[in-house]
């Protein structure tokens, strides 16, 4: 009979006859139970009142018996800590038992059971099992060292495991020494300065012979290791190269990737023109082909490792091109990955294959395959620039075929193809205006508009095309629009009396009739242009282009010298350093490839972190680790110092840490000529377009979706009507002639209790935070509710969002009597450790004195981090709305507000947030306002207020936009306080 029948549900007293089963004399029936109990704990049952019976079935020589008890306590030790003691005396024995297989059994069990209690006594049989005679006890304790780092790290490092450990690395058995070196790298990777693996030749040469022994996992953990390893010269590289390339033909994927990992690390230290070079490069090729004949699954983490070792190596797969034609049969995502890497080995000795190849599966069924097909054709003619005409041709069959998103797909590709080689391939225009009305999809439409406009001198109708696409304007996309108005200036900059109506058409329909303020900024851009200086119009509109590069979608080499360290890991799947999904791990490290030093050595430890911290993508606050681990090791003895706290200051308070890179300062301000528009005064031109207001001019910043993603910075060579200073419209846009008063004082929460007594032994702290004279302050309450006297106060906050932390000791100067009250502030500052917290204004304290240390958290609201000088310049806040993405801006409402715009402005300021500008539009006052928070993030809102309306609409742009609610969060609290 199978075990099933233990997983059948039995009569009411289950638990009551479970109970009297293993108290039974009867091994067998004892054995029975025992199973019964395990399956009901494996389907969710609670049988933890059973506890003491399943323990005392630990006494026999049966080892089946055995695991299952063990198993039951791994699982149930931690909810009765207790009864789990009862269980050490077993352990203790077992560790001490003459069959091997119960002494690792029981030292296993032991490192599995993470309760403090138990960690203490297993000190002792773990120091013996380390040393035992049998390679299977000595290898299940390596393992055990690692878990119990992870549970008593302390405990790990004063009993001298590690030195055990190390001293493993030399065993006889190569199993031992593979998994001394899985727990020793765990342990460095939890603690990264604790340089545990002091790898040197002579434990390299240990690891490389314990190597063609072990078993394939043992194999990774040793390769792995090896990775981590910069040899001294080229000589022992190549030495260890040697001796690693037999595990290339490994039938596990997973050894065969780890050792392509340490040969192309190792590789960087081989001169090129060495002989093994040419070899090695020859013998990584087929392994790497054979994972190919895996399943898709196994095959696409293949390609997506190799996708990186041809961007760093092309040669090592130059004459494998065929293993990445696609099958019929390949999964979608596998198709893809092999298109990209086709591309990627693309040369003028294959190009002819490649492209017969690419312009079959163009003719393919799946639509998404056939749109990267078109692409990668493009994409070839921009590589191999001999190939390009055979593309251009591949490419008009393709269109002949009138499969529609195949002749979509072919126009955009075009249309780079002319970027690339300007003037060489305009004979195909008349063709694809042939396909103009087929065009449905706006990329397609805005790319042929592109190449109309571009060529329209070439393009006898061009402007009836351009024409036919302005019938429908209102109805484009964005993208189509923004082409569109180029497009027919820079025909009418070429034909100037044939499409004088046809560009006032297009100029009105973007100033006029549109909403949307990219479009109607560039609009009234073109349009003073051509009515100031149609010279430095053509300047500006028919600039000559910068030829696009050849590889846009190269992975940027310092991020792939990390990728190629990480080959065989999920890093290599995703295309992403560790840190970038690695959760709170202390542990991620930056690693780099041997040879990318500018000098032949290796960096020092202190370069490699320096190089690890610029090189990592800019964070605005790093992520949160172990926080009750880090709250729980505060040493909270006061400072020695007794002097005033050091004043914070307004500005920067990072240090090095400055987590924007400079916030906004560094941007200029964009000079721009925005006096009072007059009509441009076109060439011939009858009827003169209406005038605009200053205010209309500017545009509305804010509401929109979309504002000022069509400019960057002005271009590099400014006409001489962009180099006017600002005056008139931008003067009258923002006009604070609006009776912008004196500030109010800034506003502060009414204290609240944050520890209450009951938690605290007595000890009630209430409080709020500040901002005063540029210093901010908690201002706290702390109440004796005890029966004695409370004396030897100290403070300590846990690293925090905005690196919140106290510039000065917890100055409680008399004992704290019973029933007696102190009102206490403590100044603060913001260079203390940064982490980002959930939410993001929390903040971790920790009280001590006489009695306890207690730990409370509470929330400071943001307003109190905004700096005095956060106030930007007028032109630097336009610049700045535009140049933050619009997917950064958040827009709320607060209600039940009833203050004039003037009043919420005064009060605004109070607290640090800055009106730059106001302006009046339909009775409705708009605001524009900036602020800065210590860490040098930028926000910047608008305002609006309309009177009789008690609710206010803000919009943020901010560059960090995790920051905005709460910043949305404290105008709510000035506002309506």
């Amino acid at each position: 009979m199978t075990d099933s029948k233990y997983f059948t549900t039995t009569k009411k007293g289950e638990i009551f006859e479970l109970k009297a089963e293993l108290n039974s004399d009867k091994k067998e029936k004892k054995k029975e139970a025992v199973k019964k109990v395990i399956a009901s704990m494996t389907v969710g049952k609670d049988v933890s009142a059973l506890f003491p019976d399943v323990v005392n079935c630990m006494q026999t020589d049966n080892l089946e018996l055995k695991k299952l008890v063990y198993l039951y306590l791994m699982n149930y030790a931690k909810s009765q800590p207790d009864m789990a003691i009862m269980a050490v005396n077993t352990f203790v024995k077992d560790c001490e038992d003459p069959n091997p297989l119960i002494r690792a059994l029981a030292v296993r069990t032991m490192g599995c059971i993470r309760v403090d209690k138990i960690t203490e006594y297993l000190c002792e049989p773990l120091r013996k099992c380390l040393k035992d005679e049998d390679p299977y006890v000595r290898k299940t304790a390596a393992v055990c060292v690692a878990k119990l780092h992870d549970i008593n790290a302390q405990l790990v490092e004063d009993q001298g495991f590690l030195d055990t450990l190390k001293d493993l690395i030399s065993d006889s058995n190569p199993m031992v020494v593979a998994n001394a070196v899985a727990a020793l790298s765990e342990i460095a990777e939890s603690h990264p300065n604790s340089n545990l693996m002091d790898l040197n030749p002579q434990t390299i040469n240990k690891l490389l012979t314990a190597l063609n022994e072990c078993t394939e996992w043992g194999q990774i953990f040793i390769l792995d290791c090896l990775a981590n390893y910069t040899p001294r010269d080229d000589r022992e590289s190549q030495s260890i190269c040697e001796r690693v390339t037999p595990r290339l033909s490994h039938a596990n994927s997973a050894v065969v990737l780890s050792a392509v990992k340490v040969l192309m690390k190792f590789m960087e230290m081989l001169p090129k023109d060495l002989d093994y070079y040419g070899t090695l490069l020859k013998k990584l090729a087929p392994p790497l082909v054979t994972l190919l004949s895996a399943e898709p699954e196994l095959q696409y983490v293949a390609l997506r490792n190799i996708n990186l070792i041809v961007q760093r190596r092309p040669e090592i797969l130059k004459h494998e091109m065929k293993v990445f034609f696609v099958k019929y049969n390949d999964p979608i995502y596998v198709k893809l990955e092999k298109l990209d890497i086709m591309i990627r080995l693309a040369s003028q000795a294959n190009i002819a294959q490649v492209l017969a190849e690419l312009k079959e599966y163009a003719t393919e069924v799946d639509v998404d395959f056939v749109r990267k097909a078109v692409r990668a054709i493009g994409r070839c003619a921009i590589k191999v620039e001999q190939s390009a005409e055979r593309c251009v041709s591949t490419l008009l069959d393709l269109i002949q075929t009138k499969v529609n998103y195949v002749v979509q797909e072919a126009i955009v590709v075009i249309k780079d193809i002319f970027r690339k080689y300007p003037n060489k391939y305009e004979s195909v225009i008349a063709t694809l205006c042939e396909n103009l009305d087929s065009l449905d999809e706006p990329e397609a439409r805005a790319a042929m508009i592109w190449i109309v406009g571009e060529y329209a001198e070439r393009i006898d109708n061009a402007d009836e095309l351009l024409e036919s696409f302005l019938e429908g304007f209102h109805d484009e996309s964005t993208q189509v629009q923004l082409q569109l108005l180029t497009a027919i200036v820079k025909l009418f900059l070429k034909k100037p009396t044939e499409t004088q109506e046809l560009v006032q058409q297009v100029l009105s329909l973007a100033t006029q009739d549109s909403d949307n303020p990219d479009l109607r900024d560039r609009g009234y851009i073109y349009w003073r242009l051509l009515s100031t200086d149609p010279v430095a119009a053509k300047e500006v509109v028919l600039a000559e282009k910068p030829l696009i590069s050849e590889e846009t979608d190269l992975i940027e080499p310092t991020l792939l010298e990390e990728l190629i360290c990480h080959i065989g890991t999920l890093a290599s799947v995703y295309h992403k350093p560790p840190s970038a999904f690695v959760e709170g791990s202390r542990g991620v490290q930056h690693k780099r490839l041997p040879g990318s030093t500018e000098s032949g050595e290796s960096e020092s430890p202190d370069t490699a972190s320096a190089a690890a911290v610029s090189d990592a993508p800019p964070a605005v606050i790093p992520s949160q680790g172990d926080l009750l681990g880090d709250l729980l090791n505060l040493d909270l003895t006061p400072p020695t110092t007794t002097g005033p706290p050091p004043p914070a200051s307004s500005g920067m308070q990072m240090g090095a840490m400055d987590l924007l890179g400079g916030g906004l300062d560094s941007l200029p301000p964009i000079p721009l000529r925005m006096d009072t528009p007059q009509s441009p005064q076109l060439p011939h031109q009858s009827p003169s377009p209406p005038d605009y207001s200053p205010t209309e001019l500017g545009g509305d910043l804010g509401g929109s979706p979309a504002i000022g993603a069509g400019f960057g910075a002005p271009p590099a060579a400014m006409p001489a009507s962009f180099s006017a200073p600002v005056s008139g419209g931008l003067d009258d846009l923002f006009d604070l002639g609006g009776g912008v008063g004196m500030p109010m004082g800034a506003y502060s929460a009414p204290k609240t209790v944050w520890l209450p007594a009951l938690k605290a032994k007595g000890l009630e702290i209430s409080g709020t935070f500040a901002r005063r004279s540029g210093v901010i302050q908690m201002e706290m309450t702390l109440t004796n509710k005890a029966m004695s006297v409370m004396t030897d106060f100290a403070i300590q906050f846990n690293r925090n969002s905005f690196g919140l932390a106290p510039a000065g000791p917890l100055q409680v100067l008399t004992p704290l009597s019973p029933n007696q009250s102190i009102e206490v502030t403590l100044p603060l500052n913001t260079v203390g450790p940064v982490m980002k917290m959930e939410p993001l204004n929390n903040l971790q304290v920790a009280v001590k004195n006489n009695i306890d240390v207690f730990y409370f958290s509470c929330q400071y609201p943001i307003s109190m981090l905004f700096v005095e000088d956060g106030k930007m310049e007028r032109q630097v806040f336009l610049a700045t709305w535009k140049d933050i993405p619009n997917d950064s801006e958040a827009q709320f409402q607060i209600k039940d507000c009833h203050l004039s715009s003037d009043a919420a402005s005064n009060k605004l300021q109070g607290s640090n947030i800055f009106t730059i500008a106001k302006r009046t539009v339909d009775g409705q006052d708009m605001l524009y306002q900036s602020m800065k928070l210590t860490n040098g993030i930028w926000v910047l809102t608008e305002m609006r207020v309309q009177a009789g309306n008690p609710v206010y609409t803000v919009s943020l742009k901010c560059r960090a936009a995790e920051v905005s609610q709460w910043v949305f969060q404290s105008y709510e609290a000035v506002l309506k306080n």
